[in-house]
């Protein structure tokens, strides 16, 4: 089931960083949707590519921080 994600686009730090909403079915999926970039859940602080809000039903607001993936790197 679709649920709605915000995904924040870190890549360009920024005042203002690029928001974006899209219904999807994952976080990793909401970004490839949103930015046409593949992320995974873990990696260093400086591939840090986008956090994800959101709420799954009856659930609190969760956020995920996702990291662009590198070549050779398993998912």
């Amino acid at each position: 089931m679709p649920i709605q994600y915000r995904v924040i686009d870190l890549a360009n730090p920024a005042i203002d960083p690029d928001e974006r909403i899209v219904q999807s079915t994952s976080p990793e999926r909401a970004v490839m949707e949103a930015l046409g970039v593949e992320v995974v859940r873990s990696g260093s602080k400086r591939d840090l590519r986008a956090r994800v809000y959101f709420q799954y039903p009856g659930q609190p607001l969760s956020m995920v921080r996702l990291y662009s993936k590198l070549e050779g790197r398993q998912a």
